[in-house]
């Protein structure tokens, strides 16, 4: 998709709220843990060594932005991720992190000299 220049400030306004909610930690960890599949608030905050409190507050904000879904089973309610874009973004990322850690280890390793 390409994205009009300039680009409109509602749409500036989205963008921005988007990273600000993958700006916290605790999400991007929710988000790796829901990449094998839906999980209970449960089982999430089980396997970060989280409080349910927390692991619910940071899924809420996740679904209200449309990255989660949820389905309710019993007593239970399962959260999955629909937006896969989201993946797309980390892997950019994490691409970008990766060659800033290596020009910087190449920098450190020159100046050892």
């Amino acid at each position: 998709m390409k994205l009009p220049h300039p680009l409109p400030d509602d749409l500036v306004e989205l963008i921005a709220r988007r990273f600000r909610v993958l700006g916290e930690p605790m999400r991007i960890r929710l988000l790796d843990q829901l990449r094998d599949g839906e999980a209970t608030v449960g089982e999430l905050s089980e396997a970060l060594s989280a409080s349910q409190q927390n692991v619910s507050k940071h899924l809420a904000v996740l679904s209200d932005v449309g990255i989660l879904g949820r389905r309710k089973e019993g007593n239970y309610v399962y959260y999955r991720i629909v937006d896969e874009g989201v993946f797309t973004l980390c892997e950019d990322v994490c691409g970008s992190v990766q060659q800033q850690l290596r020009t910087l280890s190449k920098l450190v390793s020159g100046s050892a000299r």
